[in-house]
C-alpha cells in the first residue's frame, strides 16, 4: 500500500486520471522544466553517491555494459517487428518508446525493493540514466534511416 502513495505514482494516476477524463489540466511549461531539472538531479545525484559508495568494480562495469547494451539491443528488435505492422517512422517511435527505461517504474521498484528489505545495486540508478539516451538516439538514426529509404525509393 504505501509503494501506491509515493509521489511519483500518484502523480501517474492523476495524469491517466486527467486524460480520461478530458481535463484541460496544464502544468506551466516553468514548472515542467524545474520537475524534469529536479529528476534529472536527484537521479543524477543518487547514482553518482551510490557509484561512488558501490566502487567500480568489474561486477559494477559488466551491469552498466549490460544496460547499455540493452539499451541498443531493445529498440532494435522492436524496430524490426515493428516495421511489418507500422510505417517505418512509427515503428522506430514506438521502439524508442520501449526501449527508454521508465523514472516512475525505476523508482516505484527501488521503493519496494526497499520496503522489502532486499538489497540491490546502488549503481543502477546511473544505469537508468546512462539508458535514457541510446534508445532515443537509436530512433532518431532508425528515423533517419527510414527517411533516405522513402526517399531513394521514390527517387
Amino acid at each position: 500500500m504505501n509503494n501506491l502513495l509515493d509521489p511519483a505514482v500518484l502523480f501517474f494516476v492523476f495524469g491517466v486520471t486527467a486524460g480520461l477524463l478530458r481535463s484541460n489540466l496544464e502544468v506551466p511549461p516553468q514548472i515542467a522544466r524545474f520537475l524534469s531539472l529536479y529528476l534529472l538531479m536527484s537521479v543524477g545525484l543518487k547514482g553518482g553517491f551510490s557509484l561512488a559508495h558501490a566502487g567500480f568494480g568489474p561486477q559494477v562495469v559488466a551491469s552498466l555494459g549490460a544496460a547499455m547494451a540493452l539499451s541498443l539491443l531493445v529498440p532494435a528488435l522492436g524496430y524490426l517487428l515493428l516495421r511489418r505492422l507500422l510505417s517505418r517512422f512509427d515503428a522506430a517511435a514506438v521502439a524508442a518508446t520501449y526501449g527508454s527505461v521508465s523514472a516512475t517504474t525505476f523508482i516505484t521498484a527501488t521503493q519496494y525493493l526497499q520496503t522489502q528489505g532486499i538489497d540491490f545495486g546502488g549503481h543502477m540508478a546511473v544505469a537508468l540514466v546512462l539508458m535514457e539516451s541510446p534508445a532515443i538516439l537509436m530512433a532518431m538514426a532508425l528515423a533517419s534511416w527510414a527517411r533516405r529509404q522513402e526517399a531513394l525509393g521514390a527517387a
